[in-house]
């Protein structure tokens, strides 16, 4: 770990003294301009399971669907956009006996408005989302077929890439070393238990002595 005095480490975090920044560098980031929120709803989506009987599902990151982005002035408006685009989230399906459904929840289309501000042509800002899906409820099984609902939070960000020119404390310190894996031991536990009892108890030890 880097001996510098104004890094510390506390429980595995670093700690940094603000007081003692050493110099500012300038950087290359994607910076976010914008960004919103958004939910979807499915209360009741129905898939084939082919015979297998259901075991769980797993959704993945969502994506703008390809050639499905649009954005365009707003009269009157400068500096933001409309922005129009399907977003499409997968899911697997995973049945008892190992076998995958691969699937898609129904297409989302979004028509929102962003901060998108002017810029030089050859500047470029990309739209970018991140999705989280959960399943809600219990998953009904029914014949051949699951039937589920499952709900959708969407962040939207307007992200262009620039230089910003930010504190630094100097190169990030020495990292801890690593944690070794090592499987537990059953006989840890038992060596710490108490001996038990071999012989069954009297009757005085269980009523006393009347």
């Amino acid at each position: 770990m880097n001996k510098d005095k104004n890094i510390h480490e506390c429980d595995g975090k670093i700690e940094f003294d603000l007081n003692h920044i050493r110099e500012v560098d300038c950087v290359i980031v994607d910076k976010v301009y914008a960004q919103c929120q958004s939910r979807q709803c499915f209360p009741s989506l129905e898939v084939e399971t082919e015979n297998g009987t259901f075991s769980s599902i797993q959704f993945k990151q969502g994506f703008i669907v390809p050639n499905t982005l649009r954005t365009d002035n707003i009269p009157n408006r400068p500096n933001f956009k409309r922005v129009r685009f399907t977003l499409r989230i997968p899911y697997i399906i995973t049945l008892s006996n190992g076998q995958t459904i691969e699937n898609n929840l129904p297409d989302i289309d979004k028509d929102i408005i962003l901060f998108i501000p002017e810029a030089r042509d050859e500047f470029q800002f990309n739209i970018v989302t991140e999705t989280s899906s959960k399943v809600l409820g219990q998953p009904v099984v029914m014949d051949d077929r699951v039937v589920f609902a499952a709900g959708v939070f969407i962040i939207i960000k307007v992200v262009g890439r620039v230089q910003l020119l930010i504190p630094t404390f100097g190169f990030c310190p020495e990292p801890p070393p690593c944690q070794e894996f090592a499987p537990e031991d059953v006989c840890d536990d038992f060596d710490n238990q108490p001996f038990p009892l071999f012989f069954p108890l009297q009757y005085g030890d269980l009523f006393g002595d009347d």
